[in-house]
């Protein structure tokens, strides 16, 4: 070979340049915009000539090939040739049926007022979402008297609704959940009033409660006398004849919001009790007077005088001063009086009255 032969080597045809092909791939991009499936026959001429016609290194081809396929998703997408909602096959139907009657002596048509979902007992924001799909325009406002600004609609329920289908508008009036609608738009809300259930049993109480509407959850009960732990509602309701209610907030006729709480003071006894009568007022008697601290059987003066004496003694002493007096049910730790008093717990355990931690005369397990 001559190393002085200046004769240049023979040029590429043009159609294998790169600038051919660069302008190959250009064309896929246009055609895809007109049409999709004239770009994707471009697309692949394209990628043919990319792996056939330049001496290209193999990644520059693969690019190239990803090049070519993305410039035909990108134009057409842009183009709309992606887009799947093409005309409606049953409208364009109807417009070639109007067309060939459109010889024949055309009918007046009335147009047909805009119909709207009765929203009644619905949330608000559900009602006003539906409205706005039907077209109708919608205000909202209390349904009360109170004219409260109405701000989380999904926690307001429509209670009203009126349609005006000639300015397509619809008003709701709603109240807040849990709230009842008034008998009227813009009425008192007729919540529940509190009935008379002073000296029914716990178990007619409480069915005269639910029967006029008041949330159970909403009752608490409490004891009457000094000596009685308040019950739960499991165990009112277990001997509901046993507890009597003596006292109850609110009055007979008090309103019952979902803010009240209703109070039940109870009183427990059966037949076999001496006592079966309400005291006049809350925590001011004991149901076993024997548990009153202040109580005085009489028998103080002679239990001294008898413990007073020889050691002898000591065991007529625990008989005199009311070892063998039994005063029924009591409560574990109450006051009570006189000392060696004996009694049981509402579950049947043994109790004696002696000294406790403080040194006053509480009811103990014997």
């Amino acid at each position: 070979m001559n190393p002085y032969n200046t004769t240049p080597p023979p040029s590429r045809p043009w159609w294998k340049t790169t600038p051919a092909l660069l302008c190959l791939l250009a064309l896929v991009a246009l055609l895809s915009a007109v049409s999709l499936g004239l770009g994707f026959l471009v697309m692949l001429a394209a990628m043919v000539a990319v792996w056939v016609l330049p001496a290209w290194r193999w990644y520059a081809r693969l690019g190239a090939t990803f090049g070519a396929f993305f410039l035909l998703l990108i134009s057409a997408g842009m183009s709309g040739q992606l887009d799947d909602s093409g005309p409606d096959k049953s409208e364009a139907r109807a417009k070639d049926a109007d067309d060939a009657n459109a010889g024949a002596t055309p009918s007046p048509t009335i147009a047909k007022a805009p119909e709207l979902t009765d929203y009644t007992g619905k949330a608000l924001a559900e009602a006003e979402k539906g409205a706005r799909a039907a077209g109708f325009t919608p205000t909202r406002r209390d349904a009360s008297p109170e004219d409260r600004t109405i701000i989380v609609r999904s926690a307001w329920t429509v209670c009203f609704q009126q349609a005006d289908t000639a300015a397509q508008s619809v008003a709701f009036a709603a109240v807040k959940d849990g709230e009842p609608c008034p008998t009227k738009d813009g009425g008192p809300l007729p919540w529940p009033t509190m009935p008379d259930v002073v000296g029914d049993t716990y178990n007619t109480a409480v069915k005269a409660l639910d029967r006029v509407g008041i949330d159970l959850d909403s009752v608490t009960l409490d004891d009457v006398y000094l000596d009685i732990d308040a019950p739960t509602a499991e165990e009112a309701a277990e001997e509901g004849d046993e507890w009597r209610v003596c006292f109850q907030r609110p009055d007979e006729d008090g309103e019952v919001t979902p803010t009240t709480t209703v109070h039940l003071d109870l009183g427990q006894w059966t037949d076999a009790d001496l006592v079966q009568d309400c005291p006049s007022k809350k925590d001011t008697t004991y149901k076993i007077p024997a548990n009153d601290p202040d109580y005085d059987d009489g028998n103080d003066s002679d239990a001294t005088s008898t413990t007073g004496g020889g050691g002898s003694t000591g065991g007529d002493s625990s008989s005199s001063d009311g070892g063998s007096s039994n005063v029924g049910t009591v409560h574990p730790g109450s006051y009570c009086s006189p000392p060696g008093a004996a009694g049981v717990t509402k579950a049947g355990t043994p109790m004696v009255c002696g000294p406790g931690s403080d040194g006053r005369n509480r009811w103990r397990s014997s």
